[in-house]
C-alpha cells in the first residue's frame, strides 16, 4: 500500500509539473502572437502613401531626388502634351462634309472660312491646300504634304524628353545601388568583420534606389505610350484628310 501511494504521488506530481510546462508553454506563444499581431497592425496602420514616404526618405536625398525631379519633369511633359493633343484632335468626317458643302455653295473663300473657325492640324492642313488651289492640285499638294510634316514636327514637340527621363530614372536607381554597395564594402573594410548589420543599411538604401528608379520608369512609360498613340491617330486622321481634300478639288476643278 505504502508503495501504491507513493507511485501515485510520483505520478500525480508528474502530471502536474507537464501541466504547468504547457500553461507556460502555451502563454509564452500567446504573448509572442500578439506581439506579431500588434506589430502586423501597426504596420498595417501605415498608408500607401506614408510608407511611400518613409522608403523614399530612407532612400537618402541624393539619388532619390533627382530621381523624383525626372518624375516631376516627365509628368509636366507628359500632361502638357495630352492636353496639346486632346485639343488638336478633330472631327475629320464633320470638317471634310462642311468643307465640302462649302466648296459647293461659296467656293475657295468660303471653304478657307471653315478652316480657319477650326483648331487642329487637320484645319490647318485643309486651308494650306485650298489656298494653293488657285494655282495647280500638284503645288496644292505639295503644301498639304510640307505643312503636314510642319503639324507632325508639333504633335512630337518634346515627346523625347519623357522617353529620356523613361531611360534615365532606372539607370540613376542603378548607379545608386552601386553607390550603395560600394559604401557597404567599405563599412565591411573598415571594421575588419563580416557583421550583416554593417551592410544592411547600405544594402537596403542601395535597393530602394532602384525600385523607385523603376517605378518613375514604369509610370512615364505609360504616359509615353498613350501620347504616342494618341500622335498615331492624328497622323492617320491627316492622311486620310489630305487625300480626301485633294480628292474635293479636283471635283471642284471640274
Amino acid at each position: 500500500m505504502k508503495r501504491l501511494f507513493s507511485i501515485l504521488a510520483i505520478t500525480c506530481l508528474m502530471a502536474i509539473g507537464t501541466v504547468n510546462a504547457n500553461a507556460t508553454t502555451l502563454a509564452s506563444a500567446a504573448a509572442t502572437v500578439t506581439s506579431v499581431t500588434q506589430d502586423d497592425a501597426s504596420a498595417e496602420d501605415l498608408t500607401f502613401h506614408q510608407e511611400l514616404k518613409k522608403r523614399f526618405i530612407e532612400g537618402g536625398p541624393g539619388f532619390m531626388g533627382i530621381v523624383l525631379l525626372c518624375l516631376i519633369l516627365g509628368l509636366a511633359i507628359a500632361i502638357e502634351r495630352i492636353i496639346f493633343l486632346n485639343l488638336s484632335t478633330t472631327n475629320t468626317k464633320k470638317l471634310t462634309q462642311n468643307v465640302e458643302d462649302a466648296l459647293a455653295s461659296g467656293g475657295i473663300e468660303a471653304a478657307k472660312e471653315v478652316c480657319r473657325n477650326t483648331k487642329g492640324p487637320v484645319a490647318s492642313i485643309f486651308y494650306q491646300g485650298l489656298d494653293r488651289a488657285d494655282e495647280d492640285i500638284d503645288a496644292a499638294e505639295k503644301a498639304v504634304v510640307a505643312y503636314g510634316g510642319v503639324q507632325m514636327g508639333q504633335l512630337e514637340k518634346n515627346v523625347s524628353w519623357i522617353s529620356l527621363f523613361i531611360a534615365l530614372a532606372p539607370m540613376l536607381g542603378f548607379m545608386g545601388t552601386v553607390i550603395g554597395m560600394i559604401q557597404a564594402f567599405d563599412k565591411i573594410e573598415a571594421a575588419g568583420d563580416m557583421q550583416p548589420s554593417l551592410v544592411a543599411g547600405g544594402i537596403k538604401v542601395a535597393l530602394l534606389t532602384t525600385v523607385f528608379g523603376l517605378i518613375v520608369a514604369i509610370i512615364l512609360q505609360i504616359f509615353y505610350n498613350y501620347i504616342i498613340a494618341k500622335i498615331d491617330s492624328i497622323v492617320n486622321d491627316m492622311e486620310d484628310a489630305s487625300i480626301t481634300l485633294m480628292d474635293l478639288l479636283v471635283r471642284h476643278k471640274k
